[in-house]
């Protein structure tokens, strides 16, 4: 599996990607409605009253994928959100590819969006809004668009690779039931290859294949002061004050040049080799611009790192949240019984979760004061990293692939996020790669979510292009 030709086949592969652009263009309206019509339905994970909800979206899209041609699709429920399972093996010899994204989505609150509901998608300014339009419905529907293209304009019956689709309901709660999933159907999910689908591009004028996810861990440090909330005028002073005890733990977290303090965290991170760096330095970068398409007021982190490498190379343990006292209404004069943190740390290659958490214990019981009591909760699901080899021939294909989807040069990222990458590749013993359409000013998981109608066109013209060069590694 390869891709990188020239002369009379480059040729030839310009005018099949010309014929796939003019296919989807003229789809586009009809093709911007049916992602309208799925984030229509209300998919949230987690939340018991949106159950029925993720059942109707999984219903949804099994109606999707038949109706593009899969012979074979299934809703496989399990304890929490149901997934989509769909087969289309109708290429004796050819690799086999399962597809993997995610059809739940994150919670949202209708008066924090401006835009329009989170779930009244509107499509403005060539975006279109709604809660999952980026993360993930729109990625996957640039997988089903691109398979009716690359059928439509090749004239093949089935695809030109043996596609297998494996789209979950929990993702966005950390998939506590994939590992089981993956584990009941391993004969029906075996595959060559893992195209994985949540993740980001860089820009739409020039995309990366991202080589590389990280790990996630959850955690919830709570450090416990009085009894019950008391009164500050009668115990001011000798009482023991859970918030600022909290504050100080959480300042002792960094050191003055932005690296986490845990012993050992460090122990097995590996430098950005040569290549990565010049991969990196070679995307089109600027303050000004990241701080606009981030929506941040400045870059910080770990010092000695560019801004990329911090957020692609380099683990992080973020601060989420802070609770305590009465954060709604007026202060009640009260020191609270308890005070709270949430905390999110991201892992890279070759770190381990296990590790990292046995870290985090260690340094609380060594850090906290005596005069409180603590609890440290981690949350059960973690996720590990995982790396794309570099040699592997299908990066090759697709990055080719994408040259003739985007009309744009192409280079090489990470992404800052996590998902079950490492799970899929251990259990299925199949290498990953990572396509996703999104883009980091999509605003996942917050307010006014959007998507590029461009970008997911250009998205579903490559994944078109992409099984031929699959298929055919000459």
């Amino acid at each position: 599996m390869t891709g990188g030709r020239g002369g009379v086949a480059g040729a030839q592969q310009n005018a099949d990607a010309d014929r796939v652009r003019g296919y989807l263009d003229g789809q586009r309206d009809r093709l911007v409605e049916e992602l309208a019509e799925w984030v229509r339905l209300r998919s949230v994970a987690g939340v018991p009253e949106h159950e029925v909800d993720l059942l109707r979206s999984a219903n949804w899209l099994a109606g999707t994928l038949r109706g593009t041609g899969f012979p074979t699709v299934e809703v496989w429920t399990t304890e929490g959100g149901p997934a989509v399972y769909a087969e289309w093996c109708g290429a004796p010899g050819a690799p086999t590819v399962l597809v993997y994204s995610h059809h739940d989505v994150r919670a949202a609150k209708d008066g924090q969006w401006e835009e329009t509901a989170p779930f009244e998608p509107v499509l403005r300014d060539g975006r279109l809004y709604g809660r999952g339009a980026s993360d993930a419905k729109g990625q996957v529907m640039a997988h089903v668009w691109g398979i009716r293209a690359h059928l439509a304009v090749t004239g093949r019956a089935a695809p030109a690779v043996n596609l297998r689709f494996l789209v979950e309901g929990e993702e966005e709660t950390a998939s506590p039931n994939l590992a089981r999933l993956v584990e009941e159907h391993r004969d029906r999910l075996g595959a060559d290859l893992v195209v994985f689908s949540d993740t980001l591009l860089w820009r739409a004028d020039h995309p990366a294949v991202c080589t590389s996810v990280r790990g996630g861990i959850n955690a919830r440090l709570e450090v416990l002061g009085p009894l019950r909330d008391v009164h500050s005028g009668a115990v001011s002073g000798p009482a023991p004050n859970p918030v600022e005890e909290l504050c100080r733990l959480v300042a002792a977290l960094h050191d003055d040049e932005g690296r986490v303090t845990l012993p050992g965290f460090y122990d097995d991170v590996v430098e950005p080799s040569a290549r990565t760096r010049a991969d990196l330095a070679a995307l089109p970068f600027s303050e000004e611009d990241w701080l606009a398409r981030s929506e941040t007021r400045a870059i910080g982190g770990e010092a000695g790192y560019t801004a990329l490498e911090r957020l692609w190379t380099r683990p992080t343990l973020e601060v989420l949240s802070l609770i305590a006292g009465d954060p709604i209404g007026p202060p009640r004069g009260a020191i609270p019984a308890v005070a709270a943190a949430d905390l999110s740390i991201r892992t890279v290659p070759d770190q381990k979760a296990a590790d990292v958490v046995e870290q985090l214990r260690r340094w609380v019981a060594r850090n906290i004061g005596d005069h409180v009591d603590y609890e440290l909760t981690v949350a059960e699901i973690t996720q590990e990293p995982y790396r794309t080899p570099d040699d592997l021939p299908a990066l090759d294909a697709l990055a080719a692939a994408m040259r003739e989807g985007f009309g744009a040069p192409v280079g090489r990222m990470g992404n800052a996020g996590g998902g079950p990458a490492a799970l899929l590749a251990e259990a299925l013993g199949a290498p990953v790669v990572f396509f996703g359409t999104g883009l980091p000013e999509d605003r996942w998981h917050d307010s006014d979510e959007r998507v590029s109608v461009d970008v997911l066109l250009a998205g579903a013209t490559t994944l078109a292009r992409l099984w031929p060069r699959l298929a055919d590694p000459g």
